[in-house]
């Protein structure tokens, strides 16, 4: 074999060594950030089941006579405000993340102030349409923490990936950013309780 091929021999398996590398991690990193992408999704489908179910306990109570009208005004106010704050998971910063967290908080507490206030009509608390969306909306109110805890799970683990020597490397090239995490409200030690019982 010729000396000068020996060189090149060498320079192509580098070549082919750091090549194989980088489709790889890209490939890896790709995945994780998909699988984040689809649980955001999930996230998102959860709120909007509550939104839904918002709505329809909305209508409920508006149909009972002398219902306090601002605290349905308040509680219909946060659901546009709530639904009208959406995030790109491409622009999943911390700033935007907390607009939007700071919009379903407030959705949370209108919620909470109108289910406290029904307590004084005990012909809404009878109604079996409104007690099956109370149940509901219960049950989602879980499940939107599920998915959420789920999200930064996925999330977390693509952070600290694209963070570890040497895949930090490709990620900067690539463009691989963090995605922000659900964090607790700074007030959450103090938030208000959600009954959904009505003995």
């Amino acid at each position: 074999m010729k000396k000068w091929l020996i060189p090149l021999v060498i320079i192509g398996v580098i070549i082919f060594v750091l090549g194989s590398w980088y489709v790889n991690t890209n490939n890896t990193l790709v995945d994780m950030k998909g699988q984040a992408t689809k649980q955001w999704a999930n996230v998102e489908s959860s709120y909007q089941r509550r939104s839904d179910l918002i709505g329809n306990l909305v209508k409920t109570v508006q149909g009972a006579a002398d219902f306090e009208r601002g605290t349905l005004t308040d509680v219909i106010e946060a659901r546009a405000k709530a639904t009208s704050t959406t995030i790109d998971i491409n622009n999943l910063t911390p700033e935007a993340l907390g607009q939007f967290q700071q919009a379903q908080s407030g959705l949370s507490s209108a919620l909470s102030r109108l289910l406290v206030t029904v307590e004084r009509y005990p012909d809404l608390k009878a109604n079996q349409n409104f007690l099956e969306l109370q149940s509901q909306l219960e049950g989602t109110e879980n499940r939107i923490n599920v998915e959420r805890n789920r999200f930064n799970d996925l999330a977390g683990e693509y952070n600290i990936k694209i963070e570890k020597i040497p895949t930090n490397i490709i990620a900067n090239l690539a463009g691989f950013d963090a995605l922000a995490l659900f964090k607790s409200d700074a007030r959450s030690e103090n938030a208000p309780e959600v009954d959904f019982n009505f003995d």
